[in-house]
């Protein structure tokens, strides 16, 4: 967005510099500071103290606390979340796994930028719901994620760490838990020079934090572990320089969870937040109790605090840059004393103080999202000095880019000019870090120790700006961004990413085969470079298939490719893209919404084949789209024909041409107008219809009316083991035998879970069709498949997690959804 420059007058709310290019929303926008940030930003010199809260998921962080840590008792303050998310459900999209990860990462770092803390995560994948502390630690590999969390502690260095749960079932998730016992084995771990001692070699030491809290919670629902005899503190003031409450700018944070529909109302007014003491000194007014917080933790840090209450009790809103001279002579005080963590990190604050008060602008941007890998990229460099600070350019670089000046910049005057930058073929493509390497189960795999942690991967290009001002040399980076202005939306900036000179997809990119038929799916090439040759393309072996090349390449750069099974299924087999007889093609994966930057990230361009061995009856569906997911895909594979149903089309006379109609996960929760359209489509079941209703959370645990033709309630019970046994409890019935034979081996090969948010109490009417349990559970749980005759059709609703299965190419999956597709199909048994 292109902010105009206020000019300068005397009011306090005056925008007065760039903090830097970050990302903001889905433009990268530059965000501008007011003076009453960089106010804030001062009195901030003088607080040298660290919390680092603990929890185990996107969104379980309580952003109240962490924002009153960070803004108002303005204490460096970072979360680390153990895992990304990738396990959770989807309210905007049909991302799921890595690609939901990568949503929630970007969502976590909106949040930050609201609430002023930083982030940090663990190498540990969310795999789902899980019941169990061990089945967490076990899966994600204890000692591996503690290193992790160690690393984290000895890098930050809190003084206090904070955890959102309990070690206990209180927690009400394995990962949950999970997370409080690595914390507090990390605690004492971080601190141990026998514990992770590879670690001491990238620069990091032991550290002993003060103390490890647990932040209890009253979460209403009898999920209540506060009490008034634990140490508490107000976190719901108001901070009249910022002009929002703690709970005004949590909502804000929180409110970035958009994937997770975790939207907060904003409170006001006192707001108690409550600890009990998990290990080390106990805690009796404050959290922070006998932590010295100020410069007399550092040898010949006291006269600094007096040169920061100058310039505190001097600044100007109006005119920010005023205080730069003073600035520079704090930064040069902290810079003779003894090197340690809070030389460092207060050197980086009073330098992007320094920045910020003189108005500086530096914009390294192009004019294309992608580049390739050994391109030329053309880069223009701006630079501003907008307060008319001293300051002068001595060098600017990127990557083997070198250029000298010794050019001052004068008051608000724009110098820019713009430089082809040499590109490298030995250049990575442009891949999150954690997903470079094959990951473990239940784990990502890093091999450089200095990435773990951190939230995402650096830019692909970075310029370096040797600045002087004020007499004090000072090297500013920033990341280049491709900047571009939208009709609509103005001028964006998102991130510059290096691709290889050619990528591949398949389309479809999954193959349900019924029996023996030959199938076709396409392969798209694209010419990254624009004018290259195209690599001779085959797929690799893929077992009981015949594949191959039905035409030379279009110019569209697509072949059509045939398959035919040579055996029988159920098999799942996979075949790779590959460039000659070795170098497996990538393909670009993206990943866009307008509230976080456009993500790109690459994986091994591939076909899946699924041999399902299945048989249809019905033909026509009309789907209903819920929260987001890829279960019209599959059935268009599986030889259906799916009209997507919008609320006009709910009506009797339009829904009486389908076989079936399918509401997609959470679509009573996302379409209000469902529980209105509900005598409409009783009265197509009561007609001979089917209709297919997958899990909602909508009402949870209350009976509802709107959903079936029968009362019956929504509960939060699941099965998260994919491997625990499915009893048949009507092994007569229809759904298990027409027109496929449904057997134990239909539910071999699930992925992540049996099912979610199953039927709890229900009217006789509905019939339970499977019960299944967990491990170290007693009592089977029966509501994964309810089905209720109605007039002359049949209504179904199931937690069984198809919009899991189904595009992971689960053949029983296929098989057991044809059956539910098939029960109004006229069959006697």
């Amino acid at each position: 967005m292109n902010r105009n420059f206020i000019r300068r007058r005397m009011a306090v709310w005056m925008m007065a510099a760039c903090l830097g290019i970050i990302f903001t929303g889905r433009a990268q926008s530059p965000i501008v500071v007011t003076s009453a940030e960089l106010y804030l930003r001062l009195k901030k010199l003088n607080v040298l103290g660290t919390v680092l809260y603990v929890a185990a998921h996107p969104d379980d962080e309580n952003s109240r606390l962490i924002a009153y840590m960070a803004k108002e008792r303005l204490y460096r303050t970072g979360y680390l979340s153990m895992t990304r998310g990738d396990g959770g459900q989807n309210l905007i999209g049909d991302e799921q796994g890595f690609d939901l990860g990568l949503i929630r990462t970007q969502e976590m770092l909106a949040a930050r930028r609201m609430d002023g803390a930083e982030q940090f995560f663990s190498r540990a994948f969310d795999f789902g719901f899980s019941k169990s502390t061990d089945e967490a630690l076990h899966t994600w590999n204890k000692e591996k994620i503690l290193s992790d969390a160690v690393w984290v502690i000895r890098k930050f260095q809190p003084d206090v760490i904070i955890t959102r749960f309990p070690e206990d079932s209180r927690a009400g998730h394995g990962h949950h838990s999970a997370s409080a016992v690595l914390a507090h084995e990390a605690f004492a771990a971080a601190a141990d020079p026998n514990r992770f001692p590879e670690q001491f070699k990238y620069g990091v030491k032991p550290w002993q934090a003060k103390r490890i809290l647990w932040n209890t919670f009253n979460f209403g629902g009898g999920a209540n572990t506060t009490s008034d005899d634990q140490l508490k503190i107000d976190v719901g003031v108001y901070n009249p320089i910022l002009g929002k409450s703690y709970g005004e700018i949590a909502a804000e944070s929180r409110t970035n969870h958009k994937s997770q529909g975790a939207a907060l109302t904003p409170t006001r007014g006192q707001m108690m937040e409550y600890f009990t003491l998990v290990a080390g000194d106990p805690a009796v007014k404050d959290p922070m109790d006998g932590v010295a917080t100020g410069w007399s933790r550092i040898d010949g840090g006291q006269a600094i605090e007096g040169m920061v209450d100058r310039l505190i009790k001097d600044f100007s809103m109006a005119h920010p840059e005023k205080s730069v001279a003073g600035l520079v002579e704090v930064y040069k005080a902290i810079s003779r004393l003894k090197d340690g963590y809070w030389k460092t990190q207060k050197l980086k604050e009073v330098q992007q103080l320094i920045g910020d008060c003189s108005g500086l602008w530096l914009e390294a941007v192009t004019g294309a999202p992608y580049v390739v890998q050994g391109k030329a990229l053309p880069v223009t460099f701006v630079l501003n000095n907008r307060l008319n600070t001293d300051i002068a350019v001595k060098e600017i670089t990127l990557d083997k880019f070198d250029t000298v000046y010794n050019q001052s910049l004068t008051e608000d005057r724009n110098y820019s000019f713009t430089k082809e930058i040499a590109g490298s073929p030995g250049k990575p493509v442009t891949q999150p870090y954690w997903l470079a390497e094959p990951m473990s189960p239940g784990s990502f795999n890093v091999s450089d120790q200095q990435l773990i942690g951190n939230p995402q991967s650096a830019p692909a290009y970075e310029a370096r700006f040797r600045l002087v001002v004020d007499g004090q040399e000072l090297t500013y980076t920033r990341p280049v961004l491709y900047k571009f202005t939208d009709p609509v939306k103005g001028e964006e900036y998102e991130p510059v990413t290096v691709v290889p000179a050619w990528t591949a997809r398949t389309d479809p990119g999954l193959l349900v085969f019924a029996d023996t038929e030959e199938k076709k799916f396409n392969v798209i090439l694209k010419d990254n470079a624009g004018g290259g040759t195209a690599p001779m393309v085959s797929l690799s072996a893929a077992p009981g298939l015949t594949i191959g090349a039905e035409a030379q390449w279009s110019d569209t750069g697509a072949v059509s490719f045939r398959a035919k099974p040579s055996i029988g299924g159920p098999v799942v087999r996979s075949g790779y893209l590959m460039s000659g007889s070795k170098d497996t093609l990538l393909e670009l994966r993206t990943i866009a919404y307008d509230h976080i930057p456009r993500i790109d990230y690459f994986r091994p361009a591939t076909e899946k084949f699924v041999l399902a061995d299945v048989k249809t009856a019905g033909h026509r569906i009309g789907y209903i789209e819920g929260a987001g997911d890829k279960v019209p895909q599959a059935l268009i594979q599986m030889g259906y024909e799916v009209m997507l149903l919008k609320e006009k089309d709910i009506t009797p006379g339009y829904l009486a041409q389908f076989d079936a109609i399918i509401a997609g996960i959470r679509a009573y929760e996302v379409h209000p107008w469902l529980e209105e359209k509900h005598a409409v489509l009783m009265g197509y079941v009561k007609a001979g219809g089917n209709l297919i209703a997958q899990y909602n959370r909508e009402n949870l645990g209350k009976v509802t009316t709107t959903i079936g033709p029968y009362p019956f309630s929504v509960n939060n019970l699941r099965v998260t083991d994919e491997t625990a046994k499915v009893n048949f409890l009507l092994p007569e019935h229809p759904v298990l035998n027409y027109p496929n034979k449904i057997t134990d081996k239909d539910f071999d090969g699930w992925i992540q879970e049996r099912g979610i948010y199953f039927a709890g109490q229900m009217d006789p009417a509905y019939q339970a069709v499977f019960s299944m349990r967990d491990p170290n559970e007693n009592q089977d749980l029966t509501g994964s498949l309810v089905i209720a005759h109605y007039g002359k059709g049949d209504f179904v609703y199931t937690g069984l997690v198809f919009f899991r299965e189904l595009p992971a190419g689960v053949p029983g999956a296929y098989r057991l959804m044809a059956n539910i597709i098939a029960l109004n199909q006229k069959k006697a048994f």
